[in-house]
């Protein structure tokens, strides 16, 4: 979504690197670039221009000039004011005291109310709450039909006494108003702490259905109203939300489709123009494509920082710790890295989503975005069906797959042979660091790891039982004089406690084998 101004804010303060000092023509012209870079993104003019003028009044100021690393605080500076149009702080739901809390969705229709109710049920229904969706569209076709479904995916029942309108020419008889009223009692009766309702939209704003949205919130009387709105629609997302805004009053905001390749400029004026904060994100089209809005991760991400939390919280909500433990324990044991093993750690990686977007949450990965987009995620599906075409004893020991067993392996997953040898080649070099870090020599290619760290190691020591032969003579001996004085004088006995004895027999400690030649045995 913010690609394109992530990139033209990126290529702007690459300008700044390396100056010691910032001239005021320099915040000037990069103040020029941010403008331009907001525009394009579709961010509403008013708040570009607030925006662009805190950001000129604090780098102008001294906590540009007094900075040791001006271009990097000039960085800070944006990010900061970023986070503040963007809402500041991660608001989360107001739920009542007394249950259920009434959760009133509004919207055009086309901006994904429906898909965004049962995204939001299972996403409750995660965190332990018993969630129940409304069905209050009865003019949208098929609506109805559409929450229905969403429920079931979601494991959430779906209160619709009212089948709504089944085609475009079809009259709507239910009243909304009555189903939302009745809706609330029944989630009641039922002992649901969360009802979600799903209200109708149009295709514009209008008075008609400002006036149905507005009475259904008189009615039920709801502890949150989210303003469902689509990331991509531009400009006219400020009028869109103004116009909610007076109707029904709402007390956040939703952004959908922030999968999509608009410029999202909607995400960054909504905010800022009707004061309410954005509080969710829908990312795609599958229920799990749900997340909770921080304004700080967000800037963070169009400032190509990453978004290394959301991903940890995704490792976490999705990884097998049962998995983990076995493979903590079989890196502790220094076992063989297999191809099962390979596999298993696949899994767990195809649990957390798309890997385009686990990789865009990197920090820089504005630098390679031509490879994350030709990145082709049935390559991971591939590379299953190539390790799952193998035989038991080839995933645990990969070194027999001869000529004849990789065009058998190729043909059996339906791929080319070299995919099946490049597959191999990575999974040796994985195999290969794996070992390294298991025995302790640490990341490859990293500082004081591997063996020329050792050799480093042992040519300093070895320097400094040189360094003793050399300088006073006497002196020399004096010590040494001394030190067998120690020796003898020290009492006798052994590292454990256990006095030395000439019969001691190293294998009672129960030590690795080959142990006893480090014992003098």
């Amino acid at each position: 979504m913010f690609n394109s101004l992530s990139d033209r804010l990126t290529a702007t303060f690459k300008n700044l690197r390396g100056k010691g000092r910032l001239t005021e023509a320099d915040i000037e012209g990069t103040a020029r670039e941010i403008r331009r870079a907001l525009l394009d993104a579709d961010v509403a003019v008013p708040v570009v221009r607030a925006f662009v003028a805190q950001v000129k009044e604090r780098a102008l100021g001294l906590e540009v000039s007094e900075s040791l690393n001006p271009g990097q605080q000039v960085v800070k500076i944006v990010n900061e004011e970023l986070v503040g149009i963007l809402g500041g702080e991660t608001r989360r739901l107001n739920l009542a005291k007394n249950p259920p809390t009434v959760i009133m969705l509004a919207g055009l229709q086309g901006a994904g109310k429906t898909t965004l109710a049962g995204k939001l049920a299972k996403h409750l229904k995660a965190e332990g709450h018993t969630p129940m969706l409304v069905a209050c569209d009865l003019q949208r076709p098929n609506a109805v039909k559409q929450l229905q479904i969403n429920g079931e995916r979601a494991g959430v029942p779906v209160y619709a006494p009212h089948p709504g309108v089944s085609s475009e020419f079809d009259t709507a008889t239910g009243d909304p108003v009555s189903v939302a009223r009745d809706g609330i009692a029944e989630a009641k009766a039922k002992l649901h702490d969360i009802v979600i309702v799903d209200t109708a939209g149009r295709l514009g704003v209008d008075t008609e259905m400002m006036n149905q949205a507005a009475n259904i919130r008189a009615a039920i009387n709801p502890d949150e109203v989210l303003f469902v709105i689509d990331a991509m629609i531009g400009q006219d997302a400020v009028n869109t939300a103004l116009a909610f805004q007076e109707g029904v009053n709402f007390t956040g905001v939703v952004l959908s489709k922030l999968d999509g390749d608009a410029r999202g400029g909607a995400a960054l004026s909504v905010a800022s123009i009707t004061g309410k904060p954005v509080m969710f994100a829908s990312t795609g089209e599958n229920l799990d494509d749900f997340e909770i809005f921080h304004p700080d991760r967000m800037a963070s991400r169009i400032l190509d920082m990453g978004d290394v939390m959301t991903l940890i919280e995704q490792a976490e909500k999705n990884w097998d710790k049962g998995e983990a433990e076995r493979m903590a324990k079989k890196f502790a044991d220094q076992e063989d890295f297999t191809l099962d093993d390979f596999l298993a750690q696949m899994a767990q990686i195809k649990k957390m989503g798309s890997m385009k977007k686990l990789l865009g949450m990197m920090p820089g990965s504005q630098i390679s975005r031509q490879q994350l987009e030709q990145f082709d995620e049935r390559q991971i599906d591939r590379v299953e069906a190539i390790v799952r075409s193998m035989t038991q004893h080839e995933r645990v020991a990969p070194k027999i797959i001869n000529g004849s067993r990789r065009a058998r392996i190729a043909k059996g997953s339906g791929v080319a042979v070299s995919e099946v040898n490049q597959m191999l080649e990575r999974f040796t070099e994985a195999q290969k660091m794996m070992k390294k870090m298991a025995a302790g020599g640490g990341m490859p290619g990293m500082p004081g790891s591997g063996k020329g760290a050792a050799r480093k190691a042992k040519a300093k020591g070895k320097g400094k039982k040189q360094q003793q032969k050399f300088g006073n003579p006497a002196k020399a001996a004096q010590a040494e004089l001394e030190a067998k004085n120690k020796k003898a004088s020290a009492p006798a006995g052994a590292a454990f406690g256990q006095g030395a004895q000439e019969d001691f027999d190293p294998s009672s400690l129960n030590l690795p084998a080959g142990f006893e030649k480090y014992l003098g045995k």
